[in-house]
């Protein structure tokens, strides 16, 4: 077990990046901008995919959406283009205009010509349903907000309840930021590191499931029925709410490879106990730093060899596995809130103490 997932379960047998996290790919960086005032429990991350200009520098990208009940932007000319050309925005489902304006008024700034005699840019904001225990009503999320996430944006990334995952819920408990990354051997001399951010408000308790084990029910059972609702009735709740995961690799993918990637990141989800459920709005984005495409036509385009398809497994089993890790991340490093209207959610390693003797115990 390394040293940065001591304090978590440890998910899978791959390698760690030396952060665990989506910052060990490439020049990634992430800020977070939190609004923690009473009923107001929200915020914004912002992911940068690399320390230049996404305008223009664009980063190859894919999105699958293994469930649509969402309300992100941008998605349409990530999926024509295989593009991205701002960061990542990530916040609740009302937040999503104002972010996108924020993302527009950014590349505006620093390209003049966006819109007139250059191309207009594309904002990319993805959303979770925050409701529970933040006003969403409120329309707190400014576009300030976005701006000094964006200029909080470093290596060393907070995860919890913070930033977009502020106000977030998962199977009942806290849930919110997670992040982690794995290294993966394509080849004996030949090794590539994928990361994994998701922004987790998903999932029944009674389905959650932790390195395989049915550490729900096992803690749906042991705790006082009042805090293992946490405010809803976690055995009959149905699973709404979603999740976004973001999949970084360096390794050199092209978009329609990215896709395939992005796919894999719902493996991951459904290790955890997820469905897919009917209200849950579940969104995977892939994206590459081992190169960038131009703006400009007359700069000319990358001349990259792209991996093998025969030898992309490697990359899925990373996917999937940094993905789960990443969720389970949120859960355990989120602490409790208390939201809106006396609204409140525990912090799930308050709640199971002894998760470390649970999952050691092979009578499980």
């Amino acid at each position: 077990m390394d040293k940065q997932t001591q304090d978590i379960p440890r998910i899978g047998t791959l390698p760690s990046g030396p952060l665990d996290s989506i910052c060990d790919v490439g020049g990634i960086t992430v800020g977070h901008s939190t609004l923690s005032d009473g009923a107001l429990q929200t915020g914004v991350t912002v992911v940068k995919p690399h320390t230049g200009d996404p305008y223009l520098d664009k980063v190859p990208a894919a999105a699958t959406i293994l469930n649509g009940f969402g309300k992100s932007t941008g998605l349409v000319q990530v999926q024509e283009l295989g593009v991205l050309e701002t960061p990542i925005a990530l916040t609740n489902t009302f937040g999503v205009g104002t972010v996108a304006n924020a993302q527009i008024r950014a590349a505006v700034a620093a390209n003049p010509g966006i819109g007139r005699g250059m191309a207009t840019v594309n904002p990319l904001v993805f959303e979770c349903n925050d409701g529970y225990l933040n006003d969403i009503q409120a329309l707190a999320v400014q576009e300030s907000h976005y701006a000094d996430a964006l200029a909080a944006a470093g290596k060393q990334m907070e995860q919890g309840a913070v930033g977009a995952g502020r106000g977030m819920s998962c199977f009942s408990f806290k849930g919110g930021i997670g992040s982690a990354s794995r290294v993966a051997s394509v080849q004996p001399d030949k090794r590539y590191t994928v990361g994994a951010l998701v922004l987790s408000n998903f999932g029944r308790l009674p389905n959650l499931t932790v390195a395989g084990r049915p550490f729900g029910r096992r803690l749906a059972d042991q705790l006082d029925r009042g805090l293992a609702q946490a405010g809803e009735n976690a055995a009959i709740v149905p699973e709404k709410g979603s999740i976004i995961l973001l999949v970084a690799t360096d390794a050199p993918l092209d978009a329609r490879q990215l896709r395939r990637l992005s796919l894999r990141g719902g493996a991951g989800l459904a290790r955890t106990g997820s469905v897919f459920g009917h209200g849950s709005g579940d969104i995977a984005l892939a994206f590459s730093t081992a190169y960038t495409v131009p703006q400009e036509a007359e700069r000319p385009m990358p001349a990259i060899a792209m991996l093998h398809e025969t030898r992309i497994d490697p990359l899925f089993e990373a996917a999937a596995e940094a993905c789960e890790q990443a969720i389970i991340a949120a859960l355990w490093r989120a602490e409790g809130v208390h939201g809106r209207d006396g609204h409140h959610r525990a912090a799930i390693r308050d709640a199971a103490p002894d998760w470390r003797q649970w999952l050691a115990d092979t009578a499980f």
